[in-house]
């Protein structure tokens, strides 16, 4: 019987080793999104070439359109280039676990080195979600994470000094836009220090940064690729929304928003909101908002890039519908009334 067992014993491991699991193939990349962005420039070009034809673009309210949206863009593109190439390679060269290696082990302290720290991460704010997961998931407190997400797409150096040009000799709009994201991002990150509960929020497995194995130039391209596409759509969307904003929305319309001061703080914070441009070329949109007072488009410039819709879908993808409800609604009361504290103080 003891041989037998060998015999049996050695036939089964003989098996085993044998046995090849089959190798996943490489994720392939979808081809919807590209055939629906194909799609929607293919439209975009008939629709101009027909307007052409009909002489529509000659209008002068139209030609006025044209020349607000193409002038958003044109100011608008380099620093978002710039960004979006920084982001790709922050994401590919700098490893994941440098922050947890450099915060406070002090929660309390921790959330506003996160805060400052997001100055390192150029990019549009889409990339500051899985990031703050990341850094959730290699053990920085949650509320650090968040000050992190808020602060990263609001007061990089590519966003401040795309403020800077956009309202020109004007260096109090820039240090109130930082002074405004930095306490909006601290305090958001404290209030959830305090009062965040874990059941709202629902981590999930999502990697940025460098594998092992895997080029990092290509993890380069593909992250310029994401973001730059990502964010320039947003961006050529929020220049002809606000253009189309500038033509066609009524003088008196304006007037009733831009003749309260509140009113107009709340109507550019809903704004900001709906039109979910880049930060990295929020500062154009805003500035070419002459009607609102610089309060009103400084908050604009606050509540984007922490709270608008794209970035209330990603939150709710990555922690959870709870999470990103209640996150987002105490992010707009907070940014608004960093708003216009910092507005009231430095404009």
């Amino acid at each position: 019987m003891g041989k037998t067992d060998e015999l049996v014993g050695a036939l089964d491991a003989a098996a085993t080793a044998t046995v090849v699991t089959p190798t996943a193939p490489p994720a392939r990349p979808s081809p919807v999104r590209p055939l629906l962005a194909l799609t929607a420039a293919a439209a975009v070009g008939i629709t101009v070439l027909l307007l052409a034809r009909a002489g529509v673009l000659d209008r002068p309210a139209v030609q006025a359109w044209r020349t607000v949206c193409l002038a958003i863009t044109v100011q608008a593109l380099p620093f978002l280039i710039l960004g979006t190439v920084l982001s790709g390679a922050i994401n590919a060269f700098v490893p994941a676990d440098l922050f947890t290696r450099v915060l406070p082990k002090r929660a309390a302290l921790a959330v506003p080195v996160a805060g400052v720290a997001g100055a390192v991460l150029p990019g549009c704010e889409c990339a500051s979600v899985p990031v703050a997961n990341s850094l959730i998931r290699r053990g920085v407190t949650p509320a650090a994470a968040f000050a992190f997400l808020l602060s990263a797409p609001a007061i990089n150096p590519i966003v401040l000094t795309a403020t800077a040009v956009a309202f020109p000799g004007n260096p109090a709009m820039v240090a109130a836009r930082l002074a405004a994201s930095l306490a909006t991002a601290a305090v958001m990150g404290w209030l959830w220090l305090c009062l965040g509960k874990e059941k709202w929020l629902r981590p999930a497995v999502r990697h940025t940064g460098h594998q092992h194995g895997h080029s990092r130039w290509a993890e380069f391209r593909q992250g310029f690729q994401h973001d730059f596409l990502h964010a320039g759509g947003f961006l050529v969307l929020g220049a002809m929304a606000a253009a189309t904003f500038n033509v066609a929305v009524p003088r008196t319309v304006l007037d009733t928003f831009s003749g309260s001061p509140w009113l107009s703080v709340l109507f550019l914070a809903g704004l900001a909101v709906l039109l979910a441009v880049c930060s990295e070329a929020d500062a154009f949109v805003a500035a070419s908002l002459t009607g609102f007072s610089p309060t009103a488009r400084l908050a604009f410039m606050v509540v984007g890039p922490m709270v608008d819709l794209k970035l209330i879908a990603l939150q709710a993808g990555t922690f959870g519908r709870a999470f990103a409800v209640r996150f987002s609604a105490a992010t707009t009361v907070v940014a608004v009334a960093a708003s216009a504290l910092a507005g009231g103080t430095l404009l």
